[in-house]
């Protein structure tokens, strides 16, 4: 994956973790005990993929708070999940779409003074989530439109503050990778200059704060804080414990459930990668689920059992179970195709070696996490 897709979607989905702590309707549910409890059961519920239970809250929701574009929020959170990978060729993209965009005009239209957060955050919310799914498919024009249209909503973000534990998870964000992504890509560099310092120390500390105490941003600041030390601290027994969390909080996510195996093979625990790949396989049912633990299988048989011929049988039927979803399965190939540039070097074909390991520099998300060592 190049720089510029990285930041795209960098940017796409802090708008959608950020959107998430305010999708609640500021003014009128966190104040209310009971509504501000149904949301957060919600939310949950589509991490942990209890669509039946996320609809009966989208359905309360949506009653209790007629015309209000929250509730078109909310139901395209639940499409984005329940069709994990949302890819072009989905029949529910126009659903996902249509609620997005409806949210995003009804964001448009005047509302209260006093209301002006919750409306500003949930079209932010609706224009992350758009952009977090252009960016990840690579529909690039739809990704340069959208972010044109939607920077003075950014800059009017900066004008809100809050002082619940939520907004620790936004300032981490920024404080993190205000120095840590030009450092990683000097390219940004320059593009940095333009904003004010960050600290990657304070930053950390901001995101563990959320992940301890946020009430909607929890998943968000494990997922980050589990990347982060992966990609780009390059500290993956720190990155376990957010990863293993994070699957014990949302063990029906299977996006979390992949995470995690990926940190136990970074680990070199190969004996609990292989339990939970035998037991993946057994209990959910995700077509590219399945192709990913292919291609993890292809990481364990390489790396524990030195078996390369079974190693390069994985890697390639991984591959193949990836073709229906695109680009979208970069990371994935990427490691399917370092693994195939190790074998074939194991067996002096340099050619093939050069050529696997091309496709995978182009398909990486970061290029440090190639399971070379």
């Amino acid at each position: 994956m190049n720089t510029i897709k990285r930041f795209r979607r960098l940017i796409a989905i802090a708008l959608v973790a950020c959107s998430l702590s305010f999708q609640t309707v500021y003014a009128q549910i966190l104040n209310d005990t009971s509504s501000l409890e149904l949301i957060k059961s919600g939310v949950d519920c589509v991490y942990n993929f209890q669509f039946d239970q996320a609809n009966e809250v989208y359905r309360q929701v949506k009653m209790s708070y007629a015309g209000h574009p929250i509730s078109y929020l909310f139901r395209a959170l639940i499409t984005y999940w329940e069709n994990y990978p949302l890819i072009p060729g989905s029949p529910a993209v126009q659903s996902f779409e249509d609620d997005l965009y409806t949210c995003i005009n009804l964001c448009n239209n005047e509302f209260p003074p006093e209301h002006e957060a919750e409306y500003l955050m949930t079209n932010l919310g609706a224009r992350g989530l758009l952009l977090l799914f252009y960016a990840d498919n690579e529909i690039s024009m739809e990704v340069l439109s959208l972010a044109a249209s939607t920077y003075k909503y950014v800059k009017q973000a900066f004008d809100f503050t809050g002082t619940y534990q939520d907004f620790y998870f936004i300032t981490g964000l920024y404080n993190y990778y205000r120095e840590a992504y030009p450092e990683a890509h000097p390219i940004y560099k320059p593009l940095a200059l333009l904003f004010p310092r960050g600290d990657k120390v304070n930053g950390l500390k901001e995101l563990n704060l959320a992940a301890g105490n946020a009430i909607f941003l929890k998943a968000e600041a494990f997922t980050f804080l589990s990347g982060i030390y992966i990609s780009f601290e390059n500290n993956y027994q720190r990155a376990y414990y957010y990863s293993k969390t994070l699957h014990e909080l949302y063990p029906a996510n299977v996006q979390y459930l992949s995470s995690y195996i990926k940190n136990l093979l970074l680990i070199k625990r190969y004996d609990e990668a292989e339990n939970m790949i035998s037991q993946s396989r057994k209990t959910y049912q995700n077509q590219y689920l399945e192709a990913q633990l292919d291609i993890l299988h292809g990481i364990l048989y390489e790396k524990k059992y030195h078996n390369l011929s079974l190693a390069r049988y994985y890697y390639a039927k991984g591959l193949n179970g990836t073709i229906p979803f695109g680009v979208f399965a970069g990371e994935f190939n990427a490691y399917a195709y370092f693994g195939l540039s190790r074998i074939s070097d194991s067996v002096n074909d340099s050619r093939m070696a050069r050529n696997y390991r091309k496709q995978a520099l182009d398909q990486a998300d970061y290029e440090n996490v190639t399971f070379d060592d």
